[in-house]
C-alpha cells in the first residue's frame, strides 16, 4: 500500500514538473522579451530631454506615452542621414571629425565605433557572412565563430600564409567576444545561417539548427547570412 502511495506520488510530482517546465518554456521568452522592449522603448524616450519642457509630449498631451521617444530617434536618424548626404553636412561631419580626432582617449573609442559600425551596416562588407568552426582555445576543442574579415595583407605576409579574422562571442551574450586569426586552411565554414549559430551560442548550444534548415542553407542559390 505505501509502496502504490510512493509511486502516485512520485507520478504526480513528475506530472506537476513537466507541466512547470512547459509552462516556463512559455513564459520565460514572453517575459524576457516584454523586459527588453520595454527597456529600448524607455532608452530611446530620454531622447524627448533634448525638446524644450513645453514642447514634449507630456506638457502638450498631459500623459506619458511610451514609444514616442523612439520615434524622435528615427527622425534625428534620418534626418541625419539627409543632412551627411550633401556636401554642406560632409563638410560639417568633416569638421566634427577633425575635432574628435585631436582628443587622444576620445580619438581611438570614436575611430574604433566608427570602423566598426561601417563594417558591420555597410552593404558592402562582408562581416558575419560565414559561421565558422575553428579549433580553439585548444587542438581539439572546436568553437564556433564569424569570419569579420580576409583582407590581412600584412598580417598575412608576417605569418607567410592567408589568414582569416574570426570573432570568437562570448555565451550567453554574444556581444561581447574577442578575435583570433587563424589560417584559412584551418578554418571549416558551416552551412547554418548567422541567425541560427547566434541562437545557438544565446542558448548555451540547447537550440541548435534544425536539419532543415542546414539543408536549406547548403542548397544551391541559398542566401546566406
Amino acid at each position: 500500500m505505501n509502496r502504490a502511495r510512493a509511486v502516485s506520488r512520485a507520478r504526480i510530482m513528475r506530472g506537476l514538473r513537466r507541466y512547470l517546465i512547459n509552462g516556463l518554456l512559455i513564459w520565460v521568452p514572453v517575459l524576457v522579451t516584454v523586459l527588453v522592449v520595454r527597456f529600448i522603448l524607455q532608452l530611446m524616450d530620454q531622447t524627448l530631454l533634448v525638446l524644450p519642457r513645453a514642447l514634449r509630449p507630456d506638457a502638450l498631451l498631459g500623459l506619458h506615452v511610451p514609444g514616442l521617444g523612439a520615434v524622435l530617434g528615427l527622425l534625428i536618424v534620418l534626418l541625419t542621414g539627409v543632412l551627411v548626404t550633401n556636401f554642406i553636412g560632409r563638410a560639417l561631419v568633416g569638421i566634427g571629425e577633425e575635432l574628435l580626432e585631436r582628443i587622444p582617449f576620445v580619438r581611438a573609442l570614436y575611430s574604433g565605433v566608427k570602423s566598426f559600425s561601417e563594417t558591420v551596416l555597410s552593404n558592402s562588407g562582408n562581416s558575419f557572412k560565414k559561421v565558422l568552426l575553428v579549433e580553439y582555445p585548444r587542438a581539439g576543442a572546436w568553437s564556433i565563430g564569424f569570419q569579420t574579415t580576409d583582407h590581412l595583407p600584412e598580417i598575412n605576409a608576417k605569418l607567410g600564409e592567408p589568414q582569416v579574422c574570426v570573432f570568437i562571442p562570448t555565451t550567453p551574450n554574444p556581444t561581447s567576444g574577442f578575435i583570433i586569426f587563424v589560417p584559412a586552411s584551418k578554418c571549416i565554414e558551416l552551412d547554418m545561417h548567422v541567425d541560427a549559430a547566434m541562437k545557438m551560442i544565446v542558448t548555451l548550444g540547447v537550440v541548435g539548427p534544425s536539419a532543415y534548415a542546414v539543408a536549406a542553407a547548403a542548397a544551391p542559390g541559398a542566401t546566406r547570412g
